[in-house]
């Protein structure tokens, strides 16, 4: 506690003393407290606390302040702040102050519902729809004064600016309120109704269930992206010449895709395949990767495998799917020149197409070792010259709209020492310096 600066100590020490004196009359043991309804919501509330996301929370609390008076809804918030988990120390502050920022939220919110709004405190269906307004007002008060809590302490135990500490979480906060109303509502209908609390309680089972399923579909998306980061930096460990390219690359896919009206799920499997397209090369040998000068007719070969090493690399990792296409495709030519399978024209897979496109963007604007960027227009204008032979059209437009809206900041690679001057601008049965010429690890292909 004394670790925090002054002005926090105080900011704490004043929310604590008015969620006391809001709870001091149920405390007392007045009349009016159902300590039966406080204890069941404040169970269940702490049990919420415990659940990952804490779906419950919000509308346990909301269904509090629609049922019992301020001061009693105050006193069903602490038991769960006082048991919800802590990720940082000193641990027994935080729990006392979520406890006070709870409380106050709570009691608010119960005011507003019933002194507040005329509102009645055993709703029944005679009230609706004209309760609803009122359950929904409490659950963003609720909301609102919990966010502006938290960003009183932001500013005194942090430092941080005003509008940095409200700006965003205040508005944020409102959203789940405004869902989560409705919920409370119908928790405090049921409540007094023949079938009573166990029917209420029934209600917050979806909402566990979704919160559940939302809480597994956020740890999937997470281990998704430590997969992918664990493998692009394999790559870039073994091919230090070309570090960065990868991120860069799905960054481009990106915004070209977007151009396309490509979005959901599929944008970030055309994020992944854009970030994974060089996977392979961790199968071809290192020397091969780092040699310096013209490679031999066999080097070239071995260096042409690595889309094939890509999509064996991938093939059992599910959440890829489309993606493995483009892997697998990106260095194959509108014109059937390219490899490793020759396709032509619409046989290369959409996801492919754009890679491709992306892949040849960045290494041309990225400085290299062995290599200066150029400009964004002249690689712009290279693309487009190889526009219909080797990158399909529809996808090099779309990335000159997307760089005309949002721009673009190449990244240069650490340089090397071994800065050997290598003419990247052949290419068999290709102009010369065509845009496909960035990369030396196929003297003549895009990374």
């Amino acid at each position: 506690m004394w670790a925090l600066p002054a002005a926090a100590r105080a900011y704490i020490a004043c929310a604590v003393l008015a969620a006391a004196v809001c709870a001091a009359p149920v405390v007392r043991g007045g009349p009016a407290v159902s300590w039966g309804e406080v204890v069941l919501l404040a169970g269940v509330c702490a049990a919420g606390e415990r659940l990952p996301r804490r779906p419950l929370t919000l509308p346990v609390l909301i269904a509090a302040a629609v049922l019992l008076p301020p001061a009693s809804a105050a006193v069903v918030a602490v038991p769960g702040a006082l048991v919800r988990p802590v990720g940082r120390r000193p641990a027994w502050v935080r729990r006392l102050w979520h406890a006070a920022r709870s409380s106050l939220a709570a009691a608010a919110a119960s005011y507003v519902y019933g002194p507040g709004l005329g509102a009645p405190r055993a709703p029944d269906a005679a009230c609706l729809p004209a309760a609803l307004v009122p359950a929904v007002a409490a659950g963003l008060v609720l909301a609102l004064v919990g966010a502006v809590l938290d960003g009183g302490v932001l500013v005194t135990a942090e430092g941080r600016s005003a509008r940095t500490a409200w700006r965003a979480p205040v508005p944020a906060a409102l959203a789940p309120a405004l869902v989560h109303g409705p919920t409370g509502l119908m928790t405090a209908l049921l409540w007094h109704s023949p079938y009573g609390p166990p029917a209420a309680l029934l209600v917050l089972l979806p909402v566990s269930v979704s919160s559940w399923v939302q809480d597994r579909c956020r740890r999937e998306r997470a281990a998704h992206q430590a997969t992918v980061r664990a493998l692009v930096q394999a790559v870039d460990l073994k091919d230090r010449y070309t570090r960065g390219h990868s991120e860069r690359v799905g960054r481009a896919s990106v915004l070209i895709a977007r151009e396309l009206g490509i979005g959901g799920e599929r944008l970030e499997a055309l994020r992944f395949a854009g970030t994974l397209h060089d996977l392979g090369k961790l199968a071809v040998p290192t020397g091969v990767l780092r040699k310096d000068g013209p490679l031999t007719p066999e080097e070239r070969r071995i260096i042409e495998l690595h889309p094939e090493y890509g999509h064996e690399m991938v093939r059992g990792i599910g959440f890829l799917d489309e993606a493995r296409a483009a892997i697998l495709h990106h260095h194959e030519r509108l014109d059937g020149t390219g490899y490793p399978y020759g396709l032509a024209g619409r046989q290369i897979p959409e996801f492919a197409r754009v890679v491709a496109v992306a892949d040849a963007f960045d290494a041309m604007t990225s400085t290299r070792s062995y290599s200066r960027a150029r400009p964004v227009p002249v690689a712009l204008a290279e693309l487009d010259r190889c526009s219909g032979s080797h990158f399909d059209p529809r996808m090099v437009a779309a990335l000159v709209r997307a760089l005309d809206r949002h721009g673009w900041r190449p990244e240069a690679v650490i340089p090397s020492s071994r800065n050997v001057p290598v003419d990247h601008c052949s290419v068999p049965g290709a102009p010369v310096g065509p845009p496909a010429a960035g990369d030396r690890t196929d003297r003549g292909g895009p990374g």
